[in-house]
Order: C-alpha cells, then structure tokens, then sequence
C-alpha cells in the first residue's frame, strides 16, 4: 500500500479542496433538520406566516449551497480517482517494459495484464467512492450525532441500540467476505491466462481437436469464479435489505418513545421529526459506510498486487555511472586496441535465478567487424540463452560480455540496443502498417533506407504485392502475414536499423532454402562492414560462416569453420550428418 499512497500526495490541494466541499455539505443537510424543527414548533403550530416564510427562504437557500457542495466535490472526487490512477497505470506500464526476462518469468502475462487494468480500475472506483462516502460518512454521522443529543439526550438510546446493530452487521459481513476478494483476483488472472492462451493456441487446439476440452477448462474456470461472485455478491446483498430494516425499525422506536415524551409535555413535535431525521442520516452514514466495504476489501487486494509490480525492482538494471559507449570508453580504453572486435565473451557463466547449474560455462569468442560468426548446438545447449545475454535480458553471472571493448554492463541500456540490430527467434509485428514496423528501428528512416531493407530481406515480392504496399495494415501479432513473411519483415526492420552489430536467432527458420540463401548473399553484400552473429538449427545457413562455434551442454565443444569442425567436432558432425547427404558434407 505504501507504493500506492505516494500517488496522494500530488493531488493534496484537491483532496482538501474536497474535504472542505463535503464539510459545506454535510453542515448544509445538518442545518436543514433543525429549520424544519424551527417551522413546525414556531411556524405552522403558532401561526406565525413571516416565520414560515423567512424560514423557508433561508432552507431553498442551505439546500442550494448542499447541491453546489455535492456537485463540486463529485467533481473533484473524480479527478483526483482518475488522476491517481493515471499515474500508476503509467508507472506499471513503466515499469513492466523495463522488467527483465527474469521479472517477467515471476509475473504471467495475464497476471501482468489484469494487475495493469482490473486492479487499478478497482482503485480508481474505491478513490472515488472513499471521498465521496468514506469521508462524508463520518462527517455527516459526527455532525449528525451531536445535533440529535442536543435536540433530545432521553432518546439517545434508541439511536445507540440502532448503531450497535449496524456495527454488529458489518463486522460479520466483513469477516466473511474480505478472504474472498483476493482469491476472486487470482480467478481473474486464471481466466486471463486460459484465454490468452486459447486465442494464441487456436489453430492447435483445432488442429488437436481439443475444442471441448479446453471449453471444459474454461467452463470449470468460469464456474469457480461465478460461485464465489455469487457467495460475495450474496453476503453483500444482505446488508441494504438488513440496514434499511434497522433504520426503519429505529424510527418506529423514535416515534413510539418520542410520542410518550410529546404526551408528558417533555419533547415537542418538531424536536421529534427532528431528531428522527438525525436518526436517519446516522445510519445512512453507517450505511455508506458499509457500502465501502464492498469496495475497500477489494480495492486493498488490488492496491497490494499493483505495489507488487511498482515494489520489484529489475534484476537488470544500469548502474547510477552508466554512460554511453563513447563516454564508457573515455575512461576504459587507455591503450590502442590491436585486435578489435565487435563483440567478445570472456569466460562468461551463466545460471538461471534459482537453478542450481550453470546454463553456460567458460564460454568465450570473439565476433570481429566484418565477419560472420555462427552458434549451433542442440535444443537446450544454450543458443538463445548467449542471445538473450548479449542483449542485456539477463546478467551474466560470471565472466564479462565485452563490446567495442567495453562491458556491456557499464553502458546505459538503451545505448546498448541502439547498437544492435536483433532478429527475435519468433518474429514480432505489432499492429499498424508494413511502413510503421519497419520505423520500429528508426521514426527518421528515409523513403529509400526502408526500400532498401526490404529489398535486403527479400520482402518485396509479398510487400509490393499488396494492394497499399507499405500502408498495407498489419494485424495484431502480425496475423495476418505468413510465418515466412513476418520473419523476413522482422529482419528488414533491424537491418534497417544501420548498426554495427547483427544478431540473428535462429531467423531464417520460417524461410525455405532459396530465400534463405539469397538473404543471406544481400545481407553479405549490403552489410559488409558489419559483424553478424547467426544462431541456427540448419547446417545449410551457417557452413558459409567465417567462425562456426558448436555448444554442447552450456560449452563450447567446437569453434572452426565447416570444414574444420567436420574433422575435428564430433558434436557438428553428428549435426551435419543427420541434416545434409555425404555428398553434400563435402
């Protein structure tokens, strides 16, 4: 909650703007029950019309000011609900983006989406309904209380038993209920989960014809939710219905008890109708009081799951004297380098937070300008887990990445990226059109820059092909292209990026062996002077590479060219011997 209360505080000249608003309104309505009093006991009994009138006049006028109160501080309220939550959705959004792979493994996506919209729509709602009814409510109860003693001290006992009741009812509610709201997020986030993956594992649940069974699981999900909605909602439900009978029954008390009074020439008439109004506003107050904790108890759950996310920081994160690589190597590189390269490993180990053993051990290469360098290996010998540290997803855990001669970790971040050009193993196309994924690399790319990316990766058949060409929209997800398509276009956005570094993971995969090929001789001719490193599962894209390094198990058990590793790497040629014929191992 902590994280969640500093959001206040930028709004603390409108939360007492609104105080001061619900303090006018609850002392207007206050004032009108007395007034009343005042015409009945010494207007309409005595006669007197002057009186009636001047009194009249002074309550349209009270009750004018009540409205005014009421709308402004309704405004008010909102601002200050919407305002809040405007500045955390952005903070979670924030912070969610800079989150490591590492965060992102500790949080689900549908986690991660329902704590970014229900849970700050729910402190959205309970900011408004707290200013509006969690403030007023007392005021007007204090107020309330007060005025109904000094009308009448023998009838504060019937407005004492009323409040013990209520109170009675909303301890029990409260207990029941409170337990249950967060098991009700966590539902949310269940239901978020099966449909999120439903909708991206259509076409093999089709392909499976696991359609019912995943309606089945969904159904169970939905039904889980829908009984404890359904028990909350039911235990809620009975406090109106419970409430209004005690305000009822309380006023039958007040005018049973006030009427003896009344006979005894000891209460007036006016006193009475008065203080059965004080009656009611103290128990609507408890009412509204209630109300909140409909919202409270979930608006608390909410609150601590979005603190959650504000609370953690990212494993991977730059270090207060990070500078550019420029700056970075001012104050690293005091002798000329003789063997440059673009990107070096240097006994780099890596294990995943909470694994035992390494994922990669003693692992060190060197990736010069202008060369090509390849990583093969089987599944799990640690490919993408070498990619994912070069792009700073996660830290090594021993060992350094060096670039340009520098440790990546003593540079920003976001200097880091800008000096690779990375081609995700699954390629990624976000909605809008050809022309604004490729400007994903650069908003200021020329007309002529993005034409030549695409023709570098091979592209222009399908992209020219279209009806609108670059405007040609693109779907969330990129659905609405082939898997061929959409990696080709993934690749002409990095290339179009100019960098002096090119990862490519495992990106040639949805490509047949003919555009594979071409893509690869453009990319040679066009980025000559850059260094490419190519993580592949196919023999046929990397034997061309000037250094092939072979993982095995987190080590690199060979590191050569082609020809090389087939004499001297059991492991590449095990490899190339189940992919490629004898005459084409040649």
């Amino acid at each position: 909650m902590k994280h969640i209360w500093k959001y206040y505080k930028k709004f603390a000249g409108m939360i007492l703007l609104t105080l001061l608003l619900l303090l006018g309104q609850a002392f207007s309505e206050l004032w009108l029950p007395s007034m009343m009093s005042d015409i009945i006991d010494y207007g309409i009994i005595e006669g007197n019309m002057s009186y009636i009138y001047s009194t009249g006049l002074k309550m349209i006028i009270v009750a004018a000011i009540t409205c005014v109160c009421t709308l402004a501080g309704c405004f008010t309220s909102a601002k200050i609900g919407a305002g809040v939550c405007f500045d955390i959705r952005r903070d979670v959004f924030e912070r969610v983006t800079a989150f490591s792979s590492a965060e992102m493994r500790e949080f689900s996506t549908a986690s991660l989406i329902t704590r970014s919209t229900n849970d700050i729509h729910q402190i959205q709602m309970t900011s408004i309904m707290f200013f509006r009814l969690a403030c007023f409510a007392p005021l007007m109860g204090i107020g309330a209380l007060i005025m109904a003693l000094n009308t009448s001290v023998k009838l504060s006992w019937t407005v004492m038993a009323a409040l013990a009741a209520v109170l009675i009812l909303m301890l029990f509610s409260f207990k029941v209920t409170f337990p249950k709201f967060k098991v009700v997020q966590k539902m949310i986030d269940r239901l978020n989960l099966i449909m999120g993956e439903r909708l991206s594992g259509i076409l093999v649940i089709r392909a499976f014809n696991t359609e019912e069974t995943e309606e089945e699981r969904f159904d169970e999900a939905n039904t889980d939710m829908m009984k404890l909605n359904l028990f909350v909602n039911r235990a809620m439900s009975l406090m109106m219905p419970a409430m209004m009978l005690i305000m009822n029954l309380s006023g039958l008390l007040i005018v049973w008890v006030g009427a003896g009074f009344i006979d005894m020439h000891e209460l007036q008439v006016g006193e009475m109708l008065a203080f059965i109004q004080y009656a009611m506003h103290i128990i609507i107050s408890f009412m509204f009081i209630s109300m909140m904790f409909i919202f409270i108890p979930r608006a608390v759950v909410s609150a601590g799951r979005v603190g959650e996310i504000l609370a953690c920081e990212p494993s991977v994160r730059d270090r207060g004297d990070a500078v550019s690589f420029e700056g970075a190597g001012a104050q690293q590189r005091k002798e000329p380098q003789t063997d440059a390269s673009v990107l070096e490993f240097q006994n780099v180990s890596f294990h995943y937070p909470d694994a035992e053993e390494n994922m990669l051990s003693d692992i060190s290469f060197k990736v010069r300008p202008g060369t090509t360098t390849a990583i093969i290996g089987s599944t799990g010998a640690g490919k993408s887990t070498i990619v994912n540290l070069i792009m700073r997803f996660y830290d090594v855990t021993a060992g350094r990445i060096l670039i340009d001669g520098i440790d990546i970790r003593d540079v920003k971040q976001a200097d880091l990226r800008a000096r690779i050009g990375y081609i995700p193993q699954k390629g990624i196309l976000f909605s809008g059109t050809v022309e604004s994924n490729l400007r994903y690399a650069d908003p200021d790319l020329s007309h002529e820059e993005i034409l030549e990316a695409i023709s570098t990766a091979q592209a222009e058949d399908f992209v020219f092909s279209k009806p609108e060409g670059l405007a040609e929209p693109v779907a969330q997800g990129g659905t609405n292209v082939s898997g061929g398509q959409k990696q080709r276009l993934s690749i002409a956005r990095a290339l179009a990026k100019k960098a002096p570094l090119y990862v490519f993971d495992d990106s040639f995969s949805a490509l047949d062996f003919k555009t594979d090929a071409a893509l690869r001789k453009a990319i040679r001719e066009k980025m000559a002077d850059a260094a490419l490193l190519i993580v592949a599962q196919r023999i046929s894209t990397i034997r061309d590479a000037d250094k092939i390094i072979v993982l095995d198990e987190g080590r690199i058990a060979g590191m050569g060219t082609h020809g090389e590793l087939l004499e001297s790497c059991a492991v590449y040629r095990e490899i190339a011997e189940s992919q490629l014929s004898r005459e084409e191992l040649q």
